[in-house]
């Protein structure tokens, strides 16, 4: 199996053309992935798409139920027209209190809600393809209005690919079953991948006897630099991020199935007191270097394949610590 590695960039949105365009020049990375934080990916993408030619565009991943299907299809349809077909749409569900008390949004059923929610989009996009009425009709979704006037007609290339995101079992399957492909949240070990994760998406697979492409992407922490001091700013930062991740009660599994569940006990009581800077203490080296690639800058991007090959199909590599915007061209080249 050839092991694809992907980057992400999580700077500010002005600097992305610059980036997009020098990973295109150098050809370190087939696709540029930006997730949904402080910023919109859409975006991000847009200016990323108007400054290359060739390099795959993704988000890791768009809030899906932050929108109605029909609020995703807009953005996510023009950046792949505005690319020229370029665009893999990574889509996740966020967590409860995000949706409900960050975006106001409705919660119920989320890996129910998701199968519906992929369905509506390509329902939305076939229209737009093809000209077809539109006539959505879900338990959690309805699209049955689309005049000319709001149809931005045929691409002249295949819709984007959506791939989901997630953690837990039945959301696991539900990629399996309909989606494209399936993105790893970045807490994530080999030993969860191989023994929880895989054996989920087939599956989800094998419930709708899918046969179509599937890709499987790990996103992976890594903690490197190019000094004493980098690197060690490097542990600091993603051992911070570890902790912020385990106080999550959605992102548990992966914690319970090393023997680590009374980690998430005592980071959640740390968030409930705003305690969020002492999060990192919580997370000792071992967890540290199963949970994330750890090595010298001139050798993690080996270490990175080993740690995924046979199990993923790509890698997007996910620095979570403030470091030079071409650290990840430097993993790729370096490995």
């Amino acid at each position: 199996m050839t092991l694809e590695l992907d980057l992400t960039y999580h700077g500010d949105p002005a600097g992305i053309a610059d980036i997009a365009r020098t990973i295109e020049e150098r050809g370190t990375a087939s696709t540029l992935y930006v997730p949904e934080g402080a910023h919109d990916p859409f975006v991000y993408l847009t200016l990323a798409a108007t400054h290359t030619e060739r390099l795959r565009l993704g988000t890791s991943i768009a809030l899906a139920f932050a929108r109605s299907p029909m609020a995703m299809a807009y953005p996510a349809y023009d950046v792949h027209r505005l690319s020229g077909g370029r665009l893999v749409l990574g889509i996740g569900s966020q967590i409860k209190p995000h949706i409900e008390r960050r975006y106001s949004m409705p919660w119920s059923r989320p890996a129910d809600r998701m199968r519906e929610y992929i369905a509506a989009l390509r329902a939305i996009w076939e229209t737009w393809q093809t000209g077809d009425a539109l006539d959505f009709r879900g338990d959690f979704y309805t699209h049955t209005l689309m005049p000319p006037l709001f149809n931005p007609g045929p691409l002249g290339f295949p819709s984007p690919e959506i791939w989901l995101a997630g953690v837990g079992p039945r959301m696991v399957e539900a990629a399996g079953a309909v989606a494209d492909g399936f993105i790893c949240h970045p807490l994530l070990s080999r030993s969860y991948l191989a023994g929880e994760l895989r054996p989920a998406l087939a599956a989800g697979r094998a419930s709708t006897h899918a046969s179509r492409p599937f890709s499987v992407a790990a996103m992976a922490m890594v903690v490197t630099g190019r000094t004493e001091e980098a690197h060690a700013a490097a542990v600091t930062g993603t051992k911070r991020q570890i902790g912020f991740y385990a106080s999550t009660p959605a992102y548990k599994p992966v914690l319970d199935h090393h023997g680590w569940g009374d980690l998430h006990a005592e980071a959640h009581a740390l968030t409930r007191q705003g305690r969020w800077s002492e999060l990192g203490d919580l997370v000792d080296d071992e967890i540290l270097s199963t949970l994330a690639v750890v090595g010298e800058l001139g050798d993690v991007g080996v270490a990175v394949r080993d740690r995924f090959d046979g199990l993923a199909d790509r890698v997007i590599l996910s620095i979570p610590y403030a470091a030079d915007d071409l650290l990840g061209l430097d993993i790729v080249t370096a490995g």
